[in-house]
C-alpha cells in the first residue's frame, strides 16, 4: 500500500466515523412522487436545523427535482428513491417542482420555529 493510499484511507475512514451517525441523526421527510404529483406538498421542518428530504418516485418516468430558493437538484429515477440535504435553513416557504412535469409537480417547505410549532396545550 504505498502512502497516498494510507492517507487517502485515513481521511475517507476519519470523514465517515464524523460524518454517518450525523446524517442517521438527522430527521427525515418522505415526499412520495406519484402521476407527477408530490404527496405531500408542502412539508414543515424546523427552522435551523439540517433535514434529509427523501424523494420515492413510484412513477414509470423519472423526475428532477429542482428548488431555486433551496439550491438543489436531483433527478429521481423511475421507480426509484433519492435524498437531498437541506437546511439549516431560517424560518419561510421554499418552493419546488418537478422540471419534468412543473406544471403539476409542484411542492414546498416550510420552515417553522420551534415555537411556531409548539402545541397551545
Amino acid at each position: 500500500m504505498t502512502a497516498y493510499s494510507k492517507i487517502s484511507l485515513f481521511f475517507f475512514s476519519a470523514l465517515w466515523a464524523f460524518y454517518t451517525p450525523l446524517v442517521f441523526a438527522l430527521p427525515e421527510v418522505v415526499v412520495e412522487i406519484k402521476e407527477h404529483l408530490f404527496f405531500p406538498q408542502e412539508v414543515i421542518v424546523p427552522a435551523g436545523q439540517k433535514v434529509k428530504l427523501t424523494f420515492v418516485n413510484f412513477d414509470d418516468t423519472p423526475e428532477e427535482i429542482d428548488s431555486f430558493s433551496l439550491n438543489r437538484e436531483k433527478v429521481i429515477f423511475a421507480k426509484s428513491r433519492g435524498t437531498i440535504f437541506i437546511g439549516p435553513l431560517k424560518a419561510g416557504e421554499y418552493p419546488f417542482f418537478g422540471e419534468f412535469h412543473p406544471n403539476s409537480a409542484v411542492g414546498k417547505v416550510i420552515v417553522k420555529n420551534k415555537e411556531d410549532t409548539l402545541d397551545a396545550n
